[in-house]
């Protein structure tokens, strides 16, 4: 009996062969007449993207950079959109003052201690976006601190007053 079952379960084990994966072989045709499988076409990834550390443009970002304000660094924000961090040593109030006039628009004071200042420049969309396209501006010399510290070791200046954060319109892009 214990024969038995043995050669039945071979038996049903060789019947069910998984086949391998993948197939190896020349690729499937698709039938006589029908259309050729369309082809996706690659857009060229926006300059900011090949390089992250470079230093992004006003016309890549879609919106004017405080003049005088140091490029600091970009951080991935997820679902493909960047934000990028720019150093000055204006005061709070002057470039939230500055960004009021270029923009047009109040914006939001989101914090008064310390002070943050949002300026929406798109529509967000939470489907595709991880962050609202904002200029978003931060005092940080709130509270007796000395500044925001330069990320590039040696450069002055060493801290800075103010920090303005841009995430960029993805269509501008």
């Amino acid at each position: 009996m214990a024969v038995m079952l043995l050669l039945f379960a071979a038996c049903v084990l060789l019947a069910q062969t998984p086949q391998p994966f993948p197939k190896v072989g020349p690729p499937s045709q698709p039938p006589p007449g029908s259309p050729p499988p369309a082809r996706p076409v690659a857009e060229p990834p926006p300059a900011s993207a090949l390089n992250p550390d470079a230093a992004p443009t006003e016309a890549t970002l879609g919106v004017q950079i405080y003049p005088g304000a140091e490029f600091l660094t970009s951080y991935n924000a997820g679902q493909g959109q960047r934000y990028y961090l720019f150093g000055t040593n204006a005061g709070f109030v002057e470039i939230v003052n500055y960004y009021k006039t270029v923009l047009k628009q109040r914006g939001e004071l989101v914090y008064e201690a310390p002070g943050v200042h949002q300026f929406d420049i798109g529509r967000f969309r939470e489907e595709t976006m991880a962050f609202p396209p904002s200029v978003t501006v931060k005092d940080y010399t709130w509270g007796g601190s000395t500044g925001y510290l330069n990320p590039k070791r040696g450069k002055q200046p060493a801290r800075f007053k103010t920090v303005i954060q841009i995430v960029p319109n993805p269509i501008v892009q």
